[in-house]
């Protein structure tokens, strides 16, 4: 096992996410408490030390699986990582209540890693709210090591992130953000990182194969790849491109099963980050991947000034792009929910003013009524 240093420890590169537990009968909220008591064993035996939760997992029963797993062993040869589940805003008043209940939960006195969850869009104005108090009682918390180390997550948009490092970055000590080398351009993440290097903040990575897309290339994606590195694994790829990434510490992957943590583990063995023609055809693969489902905006804002409505069309459309590759998935209505209902893709009055000016003649209205649709399907 590789392993990073953060501050005074020592983690292990590739940390176990609770997100995707062994279920009973494919029911989410059903979690198999013994093969992920198998599988915990296992994990601790080769190696890996961080084990990442959050309150919302497995409709709210990942915390107590992972907890009753890991009880078996001496609090000081692991490190556990849970959230505030500030995704619901109904949460925010909730903060002591949630912050003891997962303490029971996961039969722990104190966390060594607690996140604020999901800054994005929707939540952003809440978490800055000094009336709902989050950001006093978690470094109270601190204060009393209950917490060792405070950081974040976040799903949001540059401006987003801005934000919340401009209110609390100083006393942020780690970021965790979806980087993998689809969203490496598609959803910003080298600016983000860069964003977060100012700051001096270290990286955790979460959903390095998004959601499973990157170890299941076709053929004729895979075709490049096994041309530079025959030996490598297809999931490896995704895992070699994050270890090229200097600042990232922590790769969280949400294993389901003993074999994909076997395999995630051989990978782990050895740091061999991508050489610069790797990296080049590992990101043009990226983009012809993308190409695909998205339509090519380039965000010019032509369309925006010829708009009855006056809708952020290259801001909707790049969501619609997420939300059409991903397949659907939760980001673009999360970003959307902090969006008025005047500028949603359903204000689009179909008129074409924007597609006339456009210059890589987009069908923008037939895009909006597509999104509309897709939103509510």
């Amino acid at each position: 096992m590789i392993y990073r240093e953060f501050q005074d420890l020592k983690l292990s590169a590739l940390g176990l996410g609770a997100m995707r537990l062994p279920t009973v009968g494919g029911n989410d909220a059903i979690i198999d408490q013994a093969a992920t008591t198998e599988m915990v064993a296992y994990a601790m035996e080769h190696g890996i030390n961080y084990y990442d939760t959050a309150w919302g997992y497995h409709d709210g029963h990942s915390e107590s699986a992972l907890g009753q797993a890991l009880h078996a062993y001496p609090r000081d040869q692991f490190y556990l990582a849970t959230k505030f589940p500030g995704y619901d805003l109904s949460n925010m008043t909730r903060i002591q209540e949630i912050f003891e209940e997962q303490l029971k939960r996961c039969q722990v006195d104190y966390f060594d890693f607690y996140l604020f969850h999901n800054v994005c869009e929707m939540n952003i104005d809440a978490y800055l709210d000094p009336a709902y108090g989050i950001y006093d009682y978690l470094m109270e918390q601190k204060k009393q090591g209950r917490i060792r180390h405070l950081g974040f997550s976040c799903h949001g948009g540059m401006p987003v992130l801005t934000r919340f490092l401009e209110a609390y970055g100083d006393a942020m000590e780690f970021c965790q953000l979806q980087i993998n080398y689809i969203d490496w351009e598609f959803q910003d993440a080298r600016a983000k990182v860069e964003l977060l290097q100012k700051y001096n903040i270290p990286v955790w990575v979460m959903e390095p194969l998004r959601g499973g897309r990157l170890a299941n290339l076709s053929e004729q994606e895979a075709a490049p790849l096994r041309a530079l590195r025959p030996e490598e694994s297809i999931p490896a790829w995704a895992f070699r491109f994050l270890q090229s990434i200097p600042s990232v510490t922590m790769i969280l992957s949400g294993m389901s099963n003993l074999d994909q943590l076997k395999d995630n583990l051989a990978t782990f063995e050895t740091c061999t980050p991508l050489q610069p023609q790797e990296m080049d055809t590992l990101l043009a693969l990226a983009r012809d991947m993308v190409q695909k489902t998205a339509l090519p905006c380039t965000a010019c804002h032509y369309c925006v000034s010829h708009c009855p409505q006056g809708l952020d069309i290259p801001g909707l459309l790049a969501l619609y792009n997420e939300h059409c590759f991903t397949g659907g998935g939760f980001i673009a209505p999360m970003a959307l929910a902090a969006v008025p209902a005047d500028k949603q893709p359903s204000a689009c009055i179909g008129c074409r003013s924007c597609e006339a000016v456009c210059p890589q003649q987009l069908k923008i209205a037939d895009a909006m009524a597509d999104f509309s649709a897709k939103l509510t399907s």
